[in-house]
């Protein structure tokens, strides 16, 4: 028996869902753009500290000083990561309710695809980048924090 086939969805709904897509790329597109400042701006920081002045360095203040300001960044980068993870949910989320209206589902069907199907070679199940790109700024807390205990004790 086969399926009747699904009406055809309006114009105005098939231009909502190519603007959606549109705009979940250009979240997407932000969020690179975002982790790329913040790795810049922690590399470069790093790098100054390991050239600082040794005098400056020994200061409990300053080093206190630094590692703060470098947490208060790591803290800052994960939370605007979380932000765009929230906001690209609720966009797909959108996405996902319009495609219910068409012919062809393929960001569901893609994302389906990649929970069912994982690659045995390597990993598990599928990994979203999202959960090791939400780790980095954690790495960074982790070096301000070792920094600081290596200015302290050596």
């Amino acid at each position: 028996m086969s399926r009747a086939p699904e009406p055809i969805p309006s114009p105005e709904v098939i231009d909502l869902y190519k603007m959606a897509v549109e705009m979940a790329d250009r979240v997407s597109a932000r969020r690179g753009t975002s982790n790329s400042f913040f790795l810049s701006v922690q590399t470069a920081f790093v790098a100054v500290l390991g050239l600082a002045n040794p005098a400056v360095t020994k200061s409990l203040w300053a080093s206190t000083a630094v590692t703060l300001a470098g947490i208060g960044l790591s803290a800052t980068w994960w939370l605007q990561l979380k932000s765009y993870r929230d906001l690209n949910r609720a966009k797909f989320e959108v996405i996902n309710k319009i495609e219910q209206q068409l012919p062809v589902r393929i960001f569901s069907d893609e994302w389906a695809a990649l929970k069912r199907d994982p690659v045995r070679s390597w990993r598990a199940r599928y990994a979203e980048l999202g959960l090791s790109e939400r780790g980095v700024p954690f790495v960074f807390m982790a070096l301000h924090i070792l920094l600081f205990l290596g200015r302290l004790l050596g």
